[in-house]
C-alpha cells in the first residue's frame, strides 16, 4: 500500500536534529524538533501545521526564528508542543522583537504554544501577530495516555525522558491504512470521486457495518447514486491494513526508566529515528551528558522491533568515522 506519511531527517546525522513528515494526500506536514531548518525549502516549511519539540536546547529550537519570519504576513496557525515551561520560552522569544507595525497587517499569523507536564496536564496560550504577539487565551488542557493530537487518520503520542531536563520523545501512529482497489470499483461500475474520501472517513471513524452508505457521482444524466451497507462496500472495494508508525527519540540518558518509556512508545515502529551520539567505548561520557551510545540505540531498536532504524545526532568528534557508529548500531 502507498504510505500516507513520508518522513526524512532535516539535516545530516552530525547536524541539528529534526524529522520532517510530509503528508501524501494533504497539503501539510509535521516537524519533530526545530533546530537549523534552512535545508528545507520555504514551500516545505509553509506546509507545516504542527511542530513537536523535544526540549529547548539551542540545537533543537534555534529554527523558530526562521520559521516565524517565513510565516509573518500569512493567514496561518502554527501549533507548537514542548516540555514544561515551553509557553514562557515562546513568549520571551517573541517578546525579544519589536512589533510596532503589525497592527496594519491584512493577515493574523498565530502561534499556539502548548507545554506538557508528566502528570497529563498542559498549558496552552496563543500569540497573535496583529496584537504584537502578546500572550493571550491561556487555558489548561489535559492529555490522556500521552496523546497530544488525535485526528481522523492519525494520532501523536509522547513520552517524557530524562536529559537532565525533560526531553520529549514522539510517535506518529496512523490509525489504519485504507486503500481503494480500483479494479473492484470498475467491476461494480462505480466511478471514483469525493464519495471515496467519505468512505475512508467512515471506516476510520469506526462507523457500524450495517450503516447505509451512499456512493454518488455526476454522470451524463446528472447526479447518480447507489446505496450499500458499509460493511459490504468495505469488503468489496477496500484493503484495510495496520497504519504506519514513526517514532522520534533524542537526547535521553540510558536508564531503566527511559528505556522502558522508549520501548513503549516505539514498539513496532516502521521508522525509528533515534540518536546515536557516542560510541559505546565512551559510555561513561554518554551517561554524564545524558545521551545514548550507538550500541544502546541499536539495542533499543531491536527490542522495540523497529522495521527501519535511522540514527542521527552523532557527536562531531566522530566526523569521518560514521561507519563505526553504524556498525555498533547494527545497521552498517
Amino acid at each position: 500500500m502507498t504510505p500516507q506519511f513520508h518522513p526524512c531527517l532535516v539535516n545530516g546525522p552530525f547536524d541539528d536534529p529534526g524529522v520532517y513528515v510530509d503528508f501524501l494526500y494533504e497539503r501539510r506536514a509535521l516537524l519533530f524538533d526545530l533546530g537549523d531548518i534552512r535545508a528545507l525549502s520555504p514551500r516545505k516549511l509553509l506546509r507545516i501545521t504542527h511542530v513537536f519539540i523535544s526540549h529547548t536546547h539551542i540545537d533543537h529550537f534555534i529554527g523558530f526564528d526562521h520559521l516565524l519570519r517565513l510565516c509573518l504576513g500569512r493567514e496561518k496557525r502554527l501549533h507548537l508542543y514542548g516540555p514544561p515551561g515551553f509557553t514562557a520560552r515562546v513568549e520571551h522569544r517573541l517578546a525579544s522583537f519589536t512589533w510596532n507595525l503589525v497592527e496594519s497587517y491584512p493577515t493574523d499569523f498565530t502561534v499556539v504554544a502548548v507545554e506538557l507536564h508528566p502528570d497529563g496536564r498542559g498549558i496552552s496560550a496563543e500569540f497573535h501577530c496583529r496584537r504584537g504577539f502578546r500572550r493571550e487565551e491561556e487555558r489548561g488542557v489535559q492529555f490522556l495516555r500521552g496523546i497530544l493530537l488525535d485526528e481522523e487518520t492519525f494520532r501523536i503520542r509522547t513520552a517524557f525522558l530524562d536529559h537532565k531536563t525533560v526531553s520529549l520523545a514522539f510517535a506518529l501512529e496512523e490509525k489504519c491504512h485504507v486503500n481503494i482497489m480500483k479494479n473492484r470499483l470498475a467491476e461494480l461500475g462505480l466511478p471514483t470521486g469525493p464519495w471515496l474520501s467519505e468512505l475512508k472517513r467512515a471506516v476510520l471513524r469506526g462507523d457500524a457495518d450495517d450503516r447505509e452508505f451512499r456512493a454518488w457521482w455526476h454522470g451524463p444524466a446528472g447526479l447518480e447514486e447507489r446505496h450499500f451497507p458499509l460493511g459490504e462496500l468495505k469488503a468489496m472495494i477496500l484493503q484495510i491494513a495496520p497504519g504506519q508508525k514513526i517514532a522520534y527519540v533524542t537526547d535521553a540518558a540510558y536508564t531503566l526508566t527511559n528505556a522502558a518509556r522508549i520501548l513503549d512508545l516505539a514498539r513496532g515502529a516502521d521508522y525509528l529515528f533515534i540518536e546515536a551520539t557516542f560510541l559505546h567505548g565512551e559510555h561513561e561520557r554518554a551517561r554524564e551528558r545524558y545521551h545514548l551510545t550507538a550500541h544502546q540505540a541499536g539495542l533499543l531498536a531491536r527490542q522495540a522491533g523497529a522495521a527501519r532504524v535511522v540514527p542521527f545526532h552523532f557527536s562531531p568528534r566522530y566526523r569521518g568515522e560514521e561507519e563505526k557508529l553504524l556498525k555498533e548500531l547494527g545497521i552498517a
